[in-house]
């Protein structure tokens, strides 16, 4: 099934949902972590990414996610991010609905415009506090004083070695308790809200576009199978096929910056008031 037949589902639908995974960031030059060459010093992101780690040495998990933060700061949406966003603006006026479901914790979704978002894995610009649970949006640079020109990713470098008072604090009043990025890590469940109101999204939508994600890799690999099943039409727009490819109706390869902004353009058909 190539493009024609995708536009024709793509101009029927009403609710459409966005699965999106690190392969859109990557196009934006957000390094992942993973995989040959994802170190930070000398961990992978397995290795700081953990309720442990962060027990252990706070200074050190605060450092490499000051790190990821700074570098996002300077990063923008690609022609994917760009063209979901637009999508949405273009459908809610014609009372319909795209929402999209991110891995990702980079924002840059929501710097496209996109406003139904759900983040799964939480974001690199929220925080919670490890005393009183409140969960904050922060998009201070840097996070705290302590941590100005800390983080550098290269294998020589010493550990800043921050007291846990001088890292970042709780504002609620009077809590003070030590912030922690709200972000889900290895070894944590989902926030169970969220996946909530995603299950709610993946019953509605009549079209679903699997993004930028293998889908081997949870959660895509649970979400899409499950709308495929219900006889939904699946679309995925990834660099390489998947062992899930087979099950879905459409499969389009290469960057999705160059895939997606053609397949979620206007429809002829569609009626812009």
């Amino acid at each position: 099934a190539g493009l024609a037949e995708f536009r024709e589902a793509f101009a029927k639908a009403k609710h459409i949902a966005v699965i999106t995974g690190a392969g859109v960031s990557a196009e934006s030059g957000v390094p992942t972590f993973r995989g040959a060459g994802g170190f930070w010093r000398k961990w992978q992101a397995q290795e700081l990414a953990t309720p442990g780690a962060f027990a252990r040495n706070p200074s050190r998990v605060w450092e490499f996610y000051h790190h990821r933060r700074e570098v996002m700061l300077s990063k923008q949406p690609n022609p994917a991010h760009v063209a979901i966003a637009e999508c949405e603006r273009r459908l809610s006026k014609q009372g319909r609905s795209l929402v999209v479901i991110t891995q990702n914790i980079d924002e840059l979704h929501r710097k496209a415009g996109t406003k139904h978002l759900l983040e799964i894995h939480g974001s690199l610009f929220k925080t919670r506090c490890t005393s009183c649970g409140n969960v904050a949006a922060n998009y201070k640079s840097p996070i705290c004083p302590a941590l100005a020109g800390k983080g550098a990713p290269d294998p020589g470098t010493e550990d800043a070695a921050i007291p846990v008072e001088d890292l970042p604090q709780c504002e609620q009043d009077g809590c003070h308790g030590l912030l922690r990025p709200h972000v889900v890590w290895f070894g944590e469940a989902l926030d169970p809200d969220v996946l909530t109101a995603v299950e709610k999204e993946l019953d509605l939508c009549d079209l679903c576009l699997v993004v930028g994600t293998s889908s081997v890799v949870y959660p895509a690999a649970m979400f899409a199978p499950q709308v495929s099943a219900r006889g939904v039409p699946v679309a995925e727009f990834n660099m390489e096929t998947t062992p899930a490819t087979d099950r879905f109706r459409f499969h389009f390869p290469g960057p999705c910056g160059i895939t997606l902004p053609p397949a979620l353009a206007r429809h002829e058909s569609e009626i812009i008031s």
